[in-house]
């Protein structure tokens, strides 16, 4: 049965939280998978330093992709308001230009890659023996972007539209197609780190032929060529607020350069493998918590648009209280797990005795990161860029980067793991008190 965006604002908060979140936690689950696997896979047949060339690649394609996640997420906060206020025009003219911005923003940047490729493999921390695999890696993903990045821009769009479901079947979709390719290419054909970035090139495309079979088919969003008339004030609206998004993934990016340049000065190629193994349990282990900041911004934006106050400081409560929740259950796993998990990924015996302690170091402080998930997405979905832009930011870029510049000048490679629990409780301070005053005064206005 089909079901309407309209539902976001009627029925049971609970309900809707949980009917989003799951799909999406589970979308995010499978595209983690995606890349955990490639590490495994890598790790294990083709060695540590692989695990290495990722790392330092990885940052570079999730940069470029991101601009269909911030297109998708920012044009989604649009979209929802308006769907919630009752305007479908504006609604269906905001798809077109998130389509029409994703692909050609992309599309510049992946042929910049192409021509500065090495030097941009350099500037992200391929040092000494890394360069070879990462260039190996680099060029089959670099060209399968763009189609990574209209599949982040569409699961948005298609969470917006209250057909979680969908984004989710599109991200298993991709993640089975990557296994699958894994192991045949790897494995099978033997053909290596390049068979590593097939398969995940592969991936993309496949889901992105998803994601155009259910605009098509599937979505109440009917689009007409007189919706990509190209409207300024659309494009500034979605591009205000996209740039929320991507300016965390640049700053992220910039956060990796530092990261894997720092790493290598203090510990070499090993201490670059060792956060490689760290970044994808970061991805993979908080995927319900990040789901449920996915499935939480729909609600929030459409009643907001609608200006049902009370559903939206509604929606913060829950989707805080069950990502926090999900949080502690994590921390406990890592805390206790540690050593084991890093034995999956490799068999070298310098990476499974320096892993383990940074990797719970790393996740020290993550029983109360849902107050700076929940808290920033709010403010993008209620449309205000500035106040999300700067809580998003607030983590990697006020407090990680410089901690991270500072602390291994004083305590060596321990500074730089000890950095992200710092980072995070200074980051969660900060947004906890913007919070706790927009709610504040949303909920007075609406009771005067």
């Amino acid at each position: 049965m089909t079901v309407s965006s309209k539902d976001l604002a009627k029925k049971d908060i609970k309900g809707l939280l949980i009917k989003q979140s799951v799909p999406a936690s589970v979308g995010i689950l499978f595209l983690t998978v995606n890349i955990l696997i490639d590490t495994i896979f890598v790790g294990r047949w083709i060695g540590s330093l692989a695990i290495a060339a990722l790392s330092v690649v990885m940052p570079i394609t999730f940069f470029i992709s991101s601009l269909g996640m911030a297109i998708g997420t920012g044009g989604g906060s649009v979209l929802s308001r308006s769907l919630g206020a009752g305007n479908r025009e504006k609604a269906l003219a905001t798809f077109a230009h998130q389509i029409m911005m994703t692909f050609g923003l992309s599309s510049i940047v992946v042929i910049f890659g192409l021509f500065f490729g090495d030097e941009i493999l350099y500037l992200f921390g391929a040092n000494g023996a890394i360069m070879a695999p990462a260039k190996e890696f680099f060029l089959p993903i670099l060209l399968a972007v763009p189609f990574q990045a209209l599949c982040m821009m569409g699961t948005s769009v298609i969470r917006a539209e209250d057909k979680s479901k969908h984004a989710m079947a599109a991200m298993i979709l991709s993640a089975i197609t990557n296994v699958v390719l894994d192991i045949l290419f790897i494995k099978i054909f033997g053909w290596g780190i390049h068979g590593a970035a097939l398969a995940t090139a592969s991936s993309f495309f496949l889901c992105f032929v998803y994601i155009t079979w259910f605009f098509i088919y599937k979505s109440e969003l009917r689009l007409q060529w007189h919706h990509f008339t190209f409207h300024k004030k659309i494009a500034g609206e979605i591009t205000s607020l996209s740039f929320v998004t991507f300016a965390r993934q640049g700053v992220i990016s910039v956060l990796a350069i530092i990261l894997n340049h720092t790493l290598y000065t203090q510990g070499g190629e090993n201490a670059v493998t060792v956060y490689g193994i760290i970044s994808r349990m970061l991805m993979f282990a908080l995927f319900p918590v990040l789901g449920i900041t996915q499935g939480f911004l729909p609600i929030a934006g459409y009643n907001y648009g609608a200006n049902n106050f009370d559903r939206v400081k509604a929606s913060v409560s829950l989707a805080i209280k069950y990502a926090g929740a999900l949080a502690i259950f994590i921390f406990v796993i890592i805390l206790f797990f540690a050593k084991p998990i890093t034995a999956v990924f490799t068999t070298d015996p310098a990476i499974i005795r320096d892993t383990p302690e940074a990797l719970r170091w790393v996740f020290a402080a993550s029983p109360i990161i849902a107050v700076q998930l929940i808290g920033a997405a709010y403010f993008q979905a209620a449309g205000k860029a500035t106040k999300a832009l700067l809580l998003t930011l607030s983590k990697q870029g006020f407090f990680l980067i410089p901690l991270i510049l500072i602390l291994p000048q004083f305590f060596g490679i321990f500074g730089v793991w000890v950095a992200f629990p710092i980072a995070d409780v200074l980051s969660t301070i900060v947004t906890g008190i913007f919070l706790k005053k927009e709610m504040a005064a949303h909920y007075n206005e609406d009771k005067e």
